[in-house]
């Protein structure tokens, strides 16, 4: 498939603007497009981790979801040298790396979509007040306790952080996938039973217990289902094209 094509598809579903709303750095990280995409590789972060793949399968693109080069490159670099030597290695084996990430969250059928099916949810509706922000209702009602176990097997992890100051019986499920913690307000005013997302801090924590509310803290590798969902976009354009998924990081290990 033409490259540009591909991209331009992607881009109409997912648009960059999006992601400027938000600060957000998106689009070709390093390397140079090929003309035609015949091999893609999917991941959530082209790390140091996956290079000897990038070496072996020689993709045409590495599509990912959090951006290679978060931030002004030089600044980037100067920060974290090992950024620099990766994107020159990626440089020198002809790999172009391209990232879609808060676009991606917010489009519709990406991240935040994907992840309030893989729950059930029923009346999925975007939010006011961030767009970003998906709402609907469980198939069925259950304690709040029951709720999070059954998030964590949806969401394929093995923990999640409950804070459960709020309703006991939960019918209505908000959601940001990754680190969108402080949206709670949102998600409460809106009057959904429960907020789900990740990488809160502990001075957030304690605004959501005094306010007396439900959150559940998932790890933010929940979002790995970009990679499934990704694949279903593609061929959904082009099942000629070979994708690769490489599905490499893992929640850490909870010590008790």
């Amino acid at each position: 498939m033409n490259t540009r094509s591909l991209l331009n598809k992607l881009a109409k579903q997912f648009p960059k603007r999006y992601a400027k709303a938000n600060h957000d750095f998106v689009g070709l990280m390093v390397g140079k497009l090929p003309n035609e995409v015949h091999k893609i590789v999917l991941c959530l972060d082209c790390d140091w981790d996956i290079f000897p793949l990038m070496k072996e399968e020689k993709p045409d693109l590495v599509l990912t979801h959090h951006p290679l080069i978060y931030g002004y490159r030089s600044r980037v670099f100067k920060r974290d040298p090992s950024k620099k030597e990766l994107c020159d290695a990626l440089e020198d084996i002809g790999v172009p790396v391209y990232s879609m990430h808060t676009n991606f969250d917010t489009g519709k059928g990406g991240m935040n979509d994907a992840l309030s099916e893989a729950l059930g949810l029923t009346d999925v509706k975007v939010i006011e007040g961030n767009i970003m922000m998906r709402g609907g209702k469980l198939p069925s009602s259950m304690k709040v306790s029951d709720f999070a176990k059954y998030a964590n097997k949806c969401f394929k992890v093995d923990y999640s952080l409950l804070i459960n100051k709020g309703k006991e019986i939960i019918e209505s499920v908000a959601l940001i996938g990754g680190g969108g913690s402080g949206n709670w307000p949102i998600a409460k005013d809106a009057g959904y039973d429960i907020y789900i997302s990740g990488d809160c801090p502990h001075h957030v924590r304690r605004e959501i217990i005094n306010a007396k509310y439900n959150y559940l803290d998932m790890p933010h590798e929940i979002e790995k289902i970009f990679i499934p969902q990704m694949k279903k976009i593609i061929h959904n354009m082009d099942e000629s094209i070979e994708i690769v998924c490489i599905d490499h990081e893992k929640e850490p290990t909870v010590i008790r």
